[in-house]
């Protein structure tokens, strides 16, 4: 594996976020290169304790030697977020006074060709965050069927040409399977018109992140963790979350609002008989990168940081 190269973003921004206690504990959902994870554990004194989990293997060996200075503080877990209650079970730990997420995909993985990620390099079709899984992008675009394929380019990559991107691989995939990264690529060009293609950045960014949340159920994951996360932490706990595309940010702001503000009872009730509580206060507005950290890592034009605090 060459160095895991990924720049943390919001990263002074987070750190601030999560009002770090030396003796706490604290969870990193997505560890990637333990950029976040770092700067958590050099807080902590021999009291704390953080607890990194990602599927990667390669980001599982780049922060292992990464954090090596904090190795008396940290442990690093190779499962999902989605599983961070088992993760917390099975050592001991019964709640955190913070978590963080830093969602999508890695600039590792972009960056590393043959994992399949990027339609800037000629790989297989890949796109397993976890090597340990058996499906893939390729039987993604091979398998599923036209519909299938129209419904995760349409609702994953919001695309409007989902419908016709969607014909075209089936099309193609009739006369031999779709094997690499460039034949979906010039596949999805070619279903763009050539107009629109001047504009809105590379033609296929939104077909292979859709192809990507949907091989890694990345949504999915997101949606059923927020709420489990959250009953996870301490009173005056934080769940920092970083996305990076208005499908993510939609779930989690939702989450925020409806664990801020659980009750269910119409708004013509006087007061509430429902008897749900809240369970602690989002951020109003989401934290942005500032120009400076725009120019200086242009994958960080996209991303938002909302917070929950618990009570």
């Amino acid at each position: 594996m060459d160095s895991f190269n990924h720049i943390s973003v919001l990263l002074n921004e987070t750190i601030d976020a999560l009002n770090i206690r030396p003796d706490g504990i604290y969870a990193d959902g997505t560890l990637g290169g333990g950029g976040h994870s770092y700067r958590i554990a050099e807080k902590l004194t021999e009291g704390g304790r953080l607890i990194g989990i990602d599927r990667d293997d390669d980001a599982i060996e780049a922060a292992t030697k990464r954090l090596e200075p904090f190795k008396d503080r940290v442990t690093i877990v190779k499962n999902t977020y989605e599983n961070i209650d088992k993760v917390f079970e099975e050592l001991g730990i019964e709640k955190a006074d913070g978590i963080v997420l830093d969602l999508g995909v890695s600039s590792h993985q972009l960056d590393e060709a043959e994992r399949g990620f990027s339609y800037m390099e000629d790989a297989p079709l890949d796109m397993r965050m976890d090597q340990r899984e058996t499906l893939t992008a390729r039987d993604i675009v091979n398998d599923y069927s036209e519909q299938e394929l129209f419904r995760i380019i349409r609702d994953y990559g919001e695309d409007r040409f989902a419908k016709n991107i969607a014909k075209h691989i089936a099309l193609e995939r009739a006369k031999a399977p779709i094997e690499t990264t460039k034949q979906l690529s010039d596949i999805v060009r070619a279903s763009i018109p050539m107009k629109v293609q001047k504009t809105g950045g590379h033609p296929a960014k939104r077909t292979f992140q859709a192809i990507r949340i949907e091989l890694n159920r990345e949504l999915e994951q997101l949606d059923k963790t927020l709420d489990k996360m959250i009953d996870l932490l301490n009173p005056g706990g934080v769940l920092a979350v970083i996305t990076f595309h208005s499908l993510e940010d939609r779930i989690v702001k939702t989450h925020f609002k409806t664990n801020e503000n659980p009750c269910t009872c119409p708004p013509s009730f006087p007061v509430c008989v429902c008897g749900k509580k809240s369970k602690g206060k989002a951020l109003r507005k989401p934290i942005l990168p500032s120009e400076e950290e725009c120019e200086n890592n242009s994958r960080s034009k996209s991303a938002k940081l909302r917070t929950f605090i618990h009570i």
